[in-house]
């Protein structure tokens, strides 16, 4: 069976003895046998602390273990699947935002951002500030629209002046020419046929 899939048995007599060409991580157990005990213990608890310190230091070396076969075991999924480490990079860093949204750090500065926010926004300062700025909004457009209106009031005199009906009138006039000349073009248009029998005029090449 596969040393990636064996479940971990922490009670187990063969617990931290797995595959050679997984790297064991050395604990010094020397370190903590030249320790001095703390004043007040008696022997037989410093030994059952030193034992109890013994078993917990060789189920963090088992539990490394497992966790690098469980990594290299995901590698070769990865790769047997097609997966890119561009691929596994994303999912690490959507992994690691989720964690950072959801972590205290992240939840309590969007609550002051969020209070912040709040207390702008009910500041008489920024009331004075909108208030103004809806003001000189209105302003605008009343100036605008006074505007067009005289503009309008401009251009309706002007075709109620003298000048403008005199020059309506003249093309008028000239209009009422042009088409009574086009209805009457055959009395004073040559038509084609007559055209077509004179010989047109010899023109010097340049």
């Amino acid at each position: 069976m596969d040393s990636a899939g064996q479940d971990i048995n922490l009670n187990s007599p063969n617990k931290g003895l797995l595959s050679d060409s997984m790297t064991e991580v050395p604990v010094d157990a020397a370190v903590a046998a030249q320790t001095p005990a703390v004043e007040g213990l008696t022997e037989a608890e410093e030994e059952e602390l030193r034992a109890e310190l013994t078993k917990v230091e060789e189920e963090i070396v088992t539990l490394r273990q497992v966790l690098a076969a469980k990594e290299r075991h995901c590698g070769e999924l990865r790769r047997k699947l097609g997966l890119s480490a561009l691929e596994g990079l994303r999912q690490n860093l959507s992994k690691s935002w989720h964690d950072v949204q959801v972590s205290n750090a992240y939840v309590k500065t969007s609550e002051k951002l969020g209070e912040w926010n709040e207390r702008v926004t009910q500041s008489d300062l920024y009331k004075k500030t909108q208030e103004t700025l809806s003001q000189a909004g209105q302003k605008t457009s009343a100036a605008l629209s006074t505007m067009g209106s005289a503009i309008s009031r401009k251009l309706g005199d002007m075709r109620n002046s003298a000048t403008f009906k005199s020059l309506e009138d003249r093309v008028g006039t000239i209009k009422s020419k042009v088409v009574g000349g086009r209805e009457n073009g055959s009395d004073s248009l040559p038509s084609p046929a007559e055209s077509g029998d004179k010989p047109l005029p010899d023109h010097t090449p340049f």
